[in-house]
């Protein structure tokens, strides 16, 4: 059953306790992602769309339900290996950046293979940073980069372990249209290239419109749409 499953997911619950009480962010999810596909998790701000990509991602835990990230169920799973399962196979691209300020970009880029142990990580960084248009920006450290300059190294960083799935949360959402556009055609060249499964949380509908599947997260639940509905939506 989970043998061409990157993620699934089986009647997830999510609940927190609020000063008003209980409080349910995820209302029984059941979501099925084939190995190296592209989705999109589309829906408004408070919808549960972070709270889901943490939950797949192995950050949090669910109130009930089951997670299975490339084949191992996440509910037998203690802390420590749950650390161990990400480090091997999961990669993370957020809204902002999140790279290192005392790391300059080829540096950042390394860090997580030098952790990994992955041998020659400095050529290795160094060629997927000269290919993506940052050969000469190597020594740079972030607060010397642009807000597009910053994300490539970011996705760059992300891929260089080869991760089985790659999360991304609004990873075009700092960046204005012209290299929100780059960033996106870097981010899907590489994606198709590694086979990595990709999940993404987008507000840009023709970010998601990108991505092979579209889901839509409404009131804790769920749905998926049609392509060419997300493109009506993008039109309107």
């Amino acid at each position: 059953m989970l043998n061409n499953s990157a993620i699934k997911v089986s009647h997830l619950i999510k609940t927190v306790t609020t000063q008003e009480g209980e409080l349910t962010i995820l209302k029984g999810i059941n979501l099925d992602v084939k190995r190296g596909q592209s989705v999109a998790i589309l829906g408004p701000s408070g919808s549960g769309k972070s709270t889901l990509l943490g939950l797949l991602a192995a950050l949090d835990t669910p109130s009930s339900g089951e997670i299975w990230l490339d084949g191992e169920p996440l509910s037998a799973l203690n802390e420590e290996q749950k650390a161990a399962l990400r480090k091997q196979k999961v990669s993370f691209i957020f809204q902002s950046f999140m790279l290192v300020d005392t790391l300059n970009a080829l540096e950042n880029v390394m860090l997580p293979a030098e952790l990994a142990g992955i041998a020659g990580a400095r050529e290795k960084a160094r060629k997927m940073l000269e290919r993506v248009g940052l050969g000469h920006r190597l020594a740079h450290y972030p607060k010397q980069l642009s807000g597009g300059e910053q994300q490539r190294v970011a996705i760059t960083r992300a891929f260089i372990c080869e991760p089985t799935v790659l999360f991304a949360d609004e990873p075009t959402g700092n960046l204005d249209k012209q290299n929100a556009d780059k960033v996106a055609d870097m981010l899907f060249a590489m994606n198709q290239e590694s086979s990595t499964t990709l999940v993404l949380v987008t507000h840009d509908l023709h970010l998601a419109s990108r991505c092979e599947r579209q889901l839509v997260m409404e009131d804790g639940q769920l749905f998926e749409q049609a392509s060419g509905d997300v493109a009506s939506a993008q039109e309107g």
